[in-house]
């Protein structure tokens, strides 16, 4: 099983340095094995670090409990945020710099102390998030056309890309995480809305259950480390010239510009 972990993630990495989507890695693994998944994306995880990338923090995905039942899973999986995914919003994003580009809102907490227990509680994530703000995360997926199972998404790093984040950062206790409505629109029309609570019930809760299996993993959360917690309703494609902006209650709003060709 080992040497199909290892091809599994060298058909991930090559893709993302070619621009050329892969097949689906699942086939490379055993049925179901989850574990199986994230050691494939910690073999790509430690080469880029080794290749002087700078970790930032993490992303949870699969919050959704519809988007769970469809890929037949009880729970969300994660993956890493380096520094050249930070999109400073006002920038213009090159469509090219994303395979098979998808957007979705979500709120990105900042953290404020470390998180290196497995033993944490919700009041010690909610004690250690400095702000948050309205995200936009840019995903896409080096497996070709989306075709991907749990297997396919964990191994590639939770299918991550780019994100930008707002400007309008708030304490825990200034606004609710569960009930902050969002709309995502398109070029002016609506693609996408939702709330914090299809985040796992709450966006926090979402990111407890990060905190303790990073802390699991000996990869703790820790000061400054950005958690981008969750979307808050369906993901939207995007192509050269869409302008994206989410507008999340109490947080305010953010934009993301796409390149024309």
């Amino acid at each position: 099983m080992t040497e199909n972990i290892q091809k599994a993630a060298d058909l991930l990495f090559e893709a993302h340095a070619s621009g050329v989507p892969c097949d689906p890695v699942r086939e490379l693994l055993p049925e179901g094995d989850v574990d199986a998944a994230y050691a494939v994306q910690d073999i790509n995880t430690r080469r880029w670090l080794d290749a002087g990338r700078r970790l930032v923090g993490r992303k949870i995905g699969l919050t959704s409990k519809s988007v769970q039942a469809q890929l037949g899973v009880d729970q969300p999986d994660y993956g890493m945020l380096y520094a050249d995914m930070d999109v400073a919003e006002g920038e213009e994003i090159d469509v090219s710099r994303v395979m098979q580009p998808k957007v979705e809102a979500e709120i990105a907490f900042i953290i404020g102390d470390d998180l290196n227990s497995e033993q944490l509680t919700s009041a010690d994530v909610m004690g250690a998030i400095d702000y948050a703000v309205a995200a936009i995360e840019v995903v896409g997926s080096r497996v070709a056309n989306w075709d991907i199972r749990i297997l396919d998404t964990v191994a590639d790093n939770a299918s991550s890309g780019l994100y930008v984040l707002g400007h309008e950062p708030k304490r825990m206790g200034e606004f609710d995480p569960r009930l902050c409505g969002m709309v995502m629109e398109k070029s002016g029309e609506p693609v996408s809305v939702g709330a914090g609570a299809a985040c796992l019930g709450s966006p926090v809760s979402a990111t407890l259950w990060l905190a303790k299996v990073m802390a699991k993993a000996g990869r703790p959360l820790g000061k400054g480390d950005v958690v981008l917690s969750g979307a808050l309703g369906p993901m939207a494609p995007v192509a050269p010239g869409d302008v994206v902006e989410a507008r999340i209650h109490g947080l305010g709003s953010v934009r993301a510009a796409f390149a024309a060709e």
